[in-house]
């Protein structure tokens, strides 16, 4: 489900943590005010865990599954290790949770007054990609991605205090379209882990099956196809950018680096000539900073 797939190792927490660098986007960059930094990372340390339950990327020994209580007869059941993470959240709220990454949570959700609701979408995303393992139509992955991705920028605008109606509704199309970036890159690692998030609609419209995504070079119907669904993520990127012009300060230049970050991955996977399957097309340091002095300008 999302772009750092590796093994976490060592320290459960300073694993899951490392993984930040990894992103298509900036998780909790040196400009912003220390509290804001530490809120972000705390969020991004939850959200880290959960995707990594999810995808079965927890650091071998089982601490994870120890640290939240689960039986180590029980500790490579996604489900069952899901189910031990929510009933953890629920700690942060009225206890103390057991997992070093949930205690560090605790303080950002009282200081910045979060609900439970949020976490619970994340957590609920990746029980679903324990079942639904492809997506039929578009409107279906925006539902998925309405619990995988849009709760993250609803926290950052939480926790800055900058929560409104309409940001969130330009907050959620940055963040579906990041998910589907993500999705694109990563199309031949999810293959792998029997999950398809190219619509099936689509994949019939252009004359693509799922053998054509298991070879290691994507032929013309397949680069159409990553073309035509990296449009729309373009499309939804577009329609978020005003969010970055609706607020100033260090804030504005983050939400800058969110958009950007989608933007210029999208060009990385265009300068692929769309062919995904060797692996994830990623866009350079330069190029992202291009595209965030762009963002910028275009909404100072």
């Amino acid at each position: 489900m999302t772009q750092a797939g590796t093994a976490r190792t060592g320290d459960p927490e300073r694993g899951t943590l490392d993984k930040a660098a990894d992103e298509n986007f900036p998780v909790a960059p040196f400009f912003l005010p220390r509290a804001w930094r530490d809120d972000l990372t705390a969020v991004y340390g939850f959200a880290r865990l959960v995707d990594d339950i999810g995808d079965g990327d927890l650091a071998p020994g089982g601490a994870d599954a120890r640290l939240l209580g689960v039986p180590a007869a029980d500790a490579d059941d996604r489900l069952v290790l899901l189910d031990a993470l929510e009933a953890d959240l629920h700690r942060v709220f009225d206890s103390t949770p057991s997992h070093p990454l949930l205690r560090r949570l605790r303080p950002t959700v009282h200081r910045a007054g979060l609900t439970p609701e949020p976490f619970l979408g994340l957590i609920a995303a990746n029980r679903q990609d324990q079942i639904v393992k492809r997506y039929e139509t578009y409107d279906d992955l925006l539902a998925y991605c309405e619990l995988s991705a849009n709760p993250v920028g609803r926290l950052v605008l939480s926790v800055t205090g900058t929560s409104t109606p309409e940001r969130i509704r330009r907050s959620d199309a940055v963040c579906t379209a990041l998910q589907i970036v993500e999705h694109l890159q990563d199309v031949a690692e999810d293959l792998g882990r029997d999950r398809v998030y190219l619509p099936a609609e689509d994949m019939k419209r252009f004359h693509v099956v799922e053998a054509d995504l298991a070879v290691p070079t994507a032929g013309a119907s397949v680069r159409a196809l990553v073309a035509y669904e990296a449009e729309r993520a373009l499309n939804l990127l577009n329609e978020g950018t005003p969010l970055v012009g609706s607020v100033h300060g260090r804030l504005k230049l983050l939400l800058a680096g969110f958009v950007a970050g989608g933007k210029a991955a999208i060009g990385a996977i265009a300068a692929a000539e769309y062919d995904v399957l060797p692996g994830p097309p990623k866009p350079g340091k330069l190029q992202l900073l291009r595209e965030v002095g762009v963002t910028l300008r275009g909404e100072g």
